[in-house]
């Protein structure tokens, strides 16, 4: 990437700051006036603009990005904002708060659909697509760290060495599989100190929740018979793990030794406890992500499921902004390039209607996977069925925010009555900060708007 000689700023001149003459006379100006401002500023940056691919930056008077673009030939994207009456409202404001322009040019389209993906995850312009919740997924984690490995639930950054197994779609579905995980498999989930520290078995051996691998009631030839049954089971051969649980039982039972045989009894049944909830799964997905998006009055839900190794690992629903004017393919695409600007993509990713640039996604996606990654959208089958399952789900989800967002709406006007204002707050922060004796202060603060 080349951004050392790719950068051009070009702003629009203001008055100076102070003056109250000037300031005035600024708001007095009229829509139209502001945007020929920012299309004239768009027009000189023009002049100079490459032909090569890159990624465009529109800046307001203060320096804050308003919008962040990539482009194939920057020479021919930019002047599309300049031909105003075939603009959406959305970005004809953008083009009257548009001060200056920014560009970073790249040696590939593919190179700058990444880095516009960066930056906006980075910068979080008003006038792009956002993904709100972006928070990491929890995975579980079998550490490699130790001769006795540990179970956990892992959030962030996967540098510990181990092996990851996910996402799941929420902390309370991680917590299940690994109580059931524990049950069956018996692994440690304490860390390195408490089980350097032990002398005799904690209350988890107790419950038939750990193999007490501590005070070597397990040899680490045994131990690690159940780690690799663990990750058989997480990886999506589960109906063999319980096979083979199944058969132990009933020789335990053969031989009269019932405790070992209603061990395995339990342990299956932990199994298939993780498995019931599995509502719907389809013959040969493997490893795959499944997005369904739906648009209703001005917005837009995205439902998201997650398998992997052939199992559901549950779902979300997101809400991204700025979306009423984009068609739901380009949508779909702004969505699916934030949402995998940090995390690497499965080898099958299934959509309800193919994204706009499918090629050009498949390609991006393909670098941060290091493999080729198919993006889909069957017709019919199986794969369809579950697509179908999302929608519905998606509508469901935007049905939900609608009602409560209108809730949200008359709890403002209530507010604005409360305190009479002339409208409704748009916006309400709510602060709040302590310390200890002035020390370790902490600050907080909660907001709440139209849409929570």
């Amino acid at each position: 990437m080349d951004d050392s000689s790719g950068k051009t700023n070009v702003k629009k001149s203001a008055p100076a700051l102070g003056s109250a003459d000037a300031a005035a006379s600024d708001d007095s100006r009229d829509a139209s006036s502001r945007i020929e401002d920012g299309v004239q500023v768009l027009r000189t940056a023009i002049k100079t603009l490459p032909n090569g691919p890159g990624v465009y930056r529109m800046l307001d008077a203060r320096g804050t990005a308003l919008y962040v673009g990539k482009a194939r030939s920057l020479k021919k994207r930019v002047p599309s904002y300049t031909r105003i009456n075939q603009l959406p409202n959305r970005l004809k404001r953008m083009v009257s708060e548009t001060s200056s322009l920014e560009i970073v040019t790249t040696h590939t389209e593919v190179e700058a659909l990444l880095l516009e993906i960066n930056l906006i995850k980075q910068l979080r312009p008003r006038y792009n697509v956002l993904l709100r919740d972006d928070k990491s997924f929890p995975h579980i984690l079998i550490a490699r760290d130790h001769a006795y490995p540990q179970i956990v639930k892992h959030r962030g950054a996967q540098k510990r060495e181990g092996d990851y197994f996910g996402p799941f779609a929420s902390a309370g579905a991680v917590n299940r599989t690994l109580t059931a995980l524990q049950k069956a498999f018996l692994l440690r989930s304490c860390n390195d100190a408490v089980f350097r520290a032990r002398t005799r078995p904690c209350l988890l051996y107790q419950i038939k929740r750990c193999a007490a691998p501590c005070v070597e009631y397990v040899s680490a030839d045994e131990y690690e018979l159940l780690v690799a049954e663990a990750k058989r089971f997480l990886t999506g051969d589960s109906r063999n793990v319980q096979d083979t649980f199944a058969t132990r039982m009933n020789e335990a039972a053969e031989a009269l030794d019932f405790e070992t045989a209603a061990t395995y009894r339990d342990r299956i049944r932990a199994l298939a406890h993780v498995s019931s909830r599995q509502d719907i799964n389809v013959e040969g997905v493997g490893d795959a992500d499944v997005f369904a998006l739906a648009e209703q009055g001005g917005q837009t839900c995205v439902q998201a499921i997650f398998f992997r190794g052939g199992q559901n690992f549950g779902g979300r629903a997101y809400f991204p902004s700025q979306t009423r004017d984009l068609t739901p393919r380009a949508a779909l695409a702004a969505f699916l390039g934030q949402f995998y600007g940090d995390r690497p993509p499965p080898p099958l990713v299934l959509v309800s209607e193919l994204p706009d640039e499918l090629a050009l996604l498949e390609e991006a996606l393909a670098l941060k996977a290091d493999r080729r990654v198919y993006v889909r959208a069957p017709q019919r089958g199986g794969k369809r069925r579950l697509l179908d399952h999302a929608l519905t789900n998606a509508k469901d989800a935007l049905g939900r925010r609608m009602a409560e967002s209108a809730t949200h709406i008359k709890l403002l006007a209530g507010v604005a009555e409360a305190f009479g204002l002339e409208a409704p707050p748009q916006r309400i922060e709510v602060y709040d900060n302590s310390h200890l004796g002035g020390t370790k202060p902490v600050g907080a603060m909660v907001v709440a708007g139209p849409e929570g």
